[in-house]
């Protein structure tokens, strides 16, 4: 456990926190509500920041006059994320909070200095789209190790699960978000061949992405559930939970191995939501049920197209396969095709 404090005069900046997986969502921007927290408190994430630029797949000479475009993809490294209401001892900076909606979303730099010293040190974001959340900047900030209590990890056995509708039927967020990652990490080591997927939910959110991105034809690899709780097997590429608080992935010895965020997969993996039809009479109407029927979503399923870009950039940054960039123009020059829109 830990709490950071201001690298200029020592000035403590947060509660005691400990440290957790950095979610799928951090970057995402969704709709325009007021979200939830990006993280628990008493938690913080550390973003490691690690893509680099991608260069065009065909560049221009320079001498022919044209503009050279790469693709950002993350900001600076190792910044750390930390629930708003675990900081402490900062005041604003006012000349960086303005151009916003319904908050702050940090597009004029470190929003927060030190109230003892007045160095900058950290970026709120809460404005409307965003996960509420404030980025300590990590040359501004230093770790502390301070007494409490040592953090318990959760056993496999014990993996949280995140329903992938609300109650106004729209998909989750957090689900666009983590499938947009691992379909990221699916098409990085599918060799640009058809994957097959399991019948059911797995297919209701991976199919159509993967019949928009890959060539048609028959299947050459086949993606299939694996991790705690599912018979054991060797499949061709498997489709894993990754830890919440640690950010291991389920260990397997498939060829291929993708992971997903934990509460995701183990709904995937353990509810089944098709609507039982009853096999004669149904039920009396004076009869209260306890357990209704799962939500049902009113569209079809969409993977997050931004992250998704990101992950594949972050992922591919040192990739040599053409068909890989070529999926990733595609999708940057048409962001409302067909899996995304």
């Amino acid at each position: 456990m830990v709490v950071f404090a201001c690298a200029e005069c020592g000035a403590v900046m947060t509660a005691r926190v400990t440290r957790v997986a950095l979610p799928d969502h951090a970057h995402q921007k969704y709709g325009h509500d007021l979200l939830p927290g990006l993280l628990e408190p008493g938690t913080y994430a550390v973003d490691p920041g690690d893509g680099r630029p991608w260069e065009p797949l065909r560049p221009e000479p320079e001498e022919r006059g044209v503009r050279l475009l790469t693709y950002c993809v993350s900001g600076p490294p190792d910044r750390i994320a930390i629930a708003p209401g675990d900081v402490r001892g900062t005041v604003f900076i006012p000349e960086r909070l303005g151009g916003c909606c319904c908050g702050w979303d940090g597009q004029y730099g470190p929003n927060l200095a030190c109230a003892e010293c007045g160095r900058p040190v950290a970026t709120r974001v809460d404005d409307c789209g965003f996960w509420q959340v404030v980025w300590l900047e990590p040359e501004a900030v230093r770790p502390v190790a301070v007494a409490g209590p040592v953090q318990r990890v959760i056993d496999w056995t014990e993996l949280p699960s995140t329903p992938p509708v609300d109650p106004r039927g729209y998909w989750s967020p957090l689900w666009r978000a983590a499938v947009a990652v691992a379909l990221a990490h699916l098409l990085t080591v599918s060799g640009g061949k058809r994957v097959s997927v399991p019948e059911g939910p797995v297919a209701e959110v991976f199919r159509r992405a993967i019949d928009g991105l890959l060539p048609p034809g028959p299947a050459e690899r086949h993606l299939v559930l694996a991790g705690p709780g599912l018979p054991a097997e060797t499949p061709d590429i498997a489709l894993v939970p990754r830890h919440p608080q640690t950010g291991e992935v389920w260990p397997c010895d498939a060829e291929a191995v993708v992971p997903l965020a934990a509460d995701v997969w183990t709904y995937l993996a353990f509810h089944d939501d098709r609507r039982l039809a009853p096999a004669a009479y149904g039920m009396p109407a004076v009869v209260r049920r306890d357990d209704p029927p799962p939500l049902l979503p009113h569209s079809l399923f969409r993977p997050d197209g931004r992250v998704f870009l990101s992950t594949l950039e972050r992922l591919a940054a040192d990739a040599t396969q053409p068909w890989l960039r070529r999926i990733h123009d595609r999708v940057k020059d048409r962001p409302s095709m067909g899996p995304f829109a």
